[in-house]
């Protein structure tokens, strides 16, 4: 979670979003091209580009890349809709990779698991290693049992096997999942059991000596009780040593019920606490005292996935989101636990309301479109927020550090581009299609580098299929990028 002090670091996660595309002069498939040129103050370069597949184009799904030392690791479906993975030693033009085995030649069903893909846009795929080098994989899941690999020898992925479940309890409906570790190091997975409106998050540990998976904690982390379900934002680990969590309930499987932005901490992800350091019993609900930021009603502006985390000069946590104010009109909002409580202000005055139904990747939104950065330090005792807003365009919220007044709004900061020019641009001339990007979970070991998978693809399609004709698939390609010299 960004939480950087320097203002040459605002709107960074907006450029990131830009859609792109690539070049004609594009790698063919098993070439690697590589350079070294860097251009100071200049755009990103490719310093390596290697074609890895083609990929089926008529929906977006996130893939997987996660660097270690000197291997890196692949994973995605490929044009046939497979889950493919693989693998390489850094450097070597080529990826070893291997088709995971399905027990169904179709996408998964709310009672089967797959690895087929399907419109499910959900239904990303995500890897971490262990201490020991065995790597570890699931996804293709939204509300299905719980789809898992992890491979038998380490740092091979042809000996990725299929495994029947992790602890036994609470799989059959699995969406959502994400590895992690412990601050002891352990490997850490959470995923939501349950459903939209109806659902619990819950924490495993992994054992390297037994090879086997347990509870964290008997409990869940976040309980709906059969009444509601959390959309959480971490566990985020902040410059102030703690794990930070961020979440809004949601009452039914339609956006815009979700309510009540709440929050909890831990240093250990074993035992949480409020903001006012007073210790949480597991599950964490509703009711569990201290936890609400801002108790906003049902359709009171705020939907799961706008709250974000962002840190002052003095690594207090912020909070920022947005709600409807009493006229009806959406606003950005900040909040900060000061004095015994959290203080909340609006720090925009916009008009007009941004309207948002129904359930599936990408609810209804009727025309307006709102979306809010992550809040940091700008200047002396001010604070920016960046923001893109469907009347008022982009460009940052001034926020006094201090109070957290609203100081105005000032234009976005022009940024270095985040990808070479020759991939900001769709290839692809099918109506819709847009460049998709996977950033490395890992770190490129090359000092100035990093490593992204770039494909084009439509959008998502509120999980449901397309009719009419379809985009061609698309080619998956890895590129090494070589920054700006500041």
């Amino acid at each position: 979670m960004p939480h950087g002090t320097r203002p040459s670091r605002v709107l960074h996660i907006l450029l990131s979003l830009a859609t792109a595309s690539c070049a004609a002069c594009m790698a063919r498939a098993g070439d690697a091209e590589a350079t070294e040129t860097r251009t100071p103050g200049g755009a990103p370069v490719i310093e390596e580009s290697i074609v890895l597949d083609r990929i089926w184009s008529a929906v977006r799904v996130r893939f997987s890349l996660l660097t270690e030392g000197e291997r890196q690791y692949v994973a995605y479906f490929n044009a046939d809709r497979r889950m493919v993975v693989g693998m390489r030693n850094l450097g070597d033009p080529e990826f070893v990779k291997t088709v995971l085995p399905s027990l169904s030649d179709a996408p998964p069903t709310r009672g089967t698991r797959s690895t087929i893909q399907g419109w499910d846009s959900h239904n990303y795929i995500t890897m971490a290693l262990d201490a020991e080098g065995h790597l570890h994989l699931a996804g293709n899941m939204h509300a299905n049992p719980l789809t898992y690999f992890r491979s038998r020898d380490p740092h091979d992925v042809t000996t990725l096997e299929p495994v029947e479940s992790m602890v036994g309890r609470l799989e059959n409906r699995v969406t959502y999942p994400r590895f992690m570790n412990a601050p002891d190091g352990r490997l850490v997975f959470l995923y939501r059991h349950g459903g939209s409106g109806n659902g619990d998050e819950i924490l495993n540990v992994y054992d390297e000596a037994t090879r086997t998976w347990r509870r964290l904690r008997d409990q869940p982390l976040l309980a709906g009780e059969g009444q509601r379900n959390a959309y959480p934002n971490g566990p985020r680990l902040g410059p102030d040593g703690w794990h930070h969590l961020l979440w809004v309930w949601r009452r039914t499987p339609a956006a815009e019920t979700c309510h009540d932005l709440s929050y909890a901490r831990s240093r250990d992800l074993v035992n949480w606490e409020n903001a006012a350091g007073e210790a949480l019993e597991l599950p964490i609900t509703i009711s569990s005292p201290g936890t609400i930021v801002d108790p906003i009603p049902v359709n009171g502006g705020i939907i799961n996935g706008c709250q974000r985390f962002g840190f002052d000069r003095r690594n207090r946590v912020l909070v920022t989101y947005h709600k409807h104010d009493e006229r009806g009109h959406t606003q950005a909002y900040v909040a900060r636990f000061d004095d015994g409580r959290w203080q909340t202000r609006p720090v925009s005055d916009w008009e007009g309301e941004h309207v948002f139904r129904g359930g599936g990747s990408g609810p209804s939104t009727f025309g307006t479109s709102l979306w809010l950065g992550t809040i940091e330090p700008y200047s002396d005792g001010k604070l920016a927020l960046p923001y893109r807003h469907w009347i008022h365009g982009r460009g940052v919220l001034v926020v006094d550090e201090e109070t957290l007044a609203p100081l105005g709004s000032a234009a976005a900061p022009r940024r270095p581009p985040r990808f070479p020019p020759e991939l900001t641009r769709v290839q692809s001339d099918f109506p819709g299609m847009q460049v998709r990007w996977t950033e490395d979970e890992g770190r490129s070991p090359k000092a100035g580098s990093r490593y992204v998978l770039r494909w084009e693809s439509l959008g998502t399609h509120r999980d449901r299929p397309r009719s009419g004709p379809l985009p061609e698939n698309s080619e998956l390609v890895l590129y090494r990028i070589g920054d700006v010299v500041e």
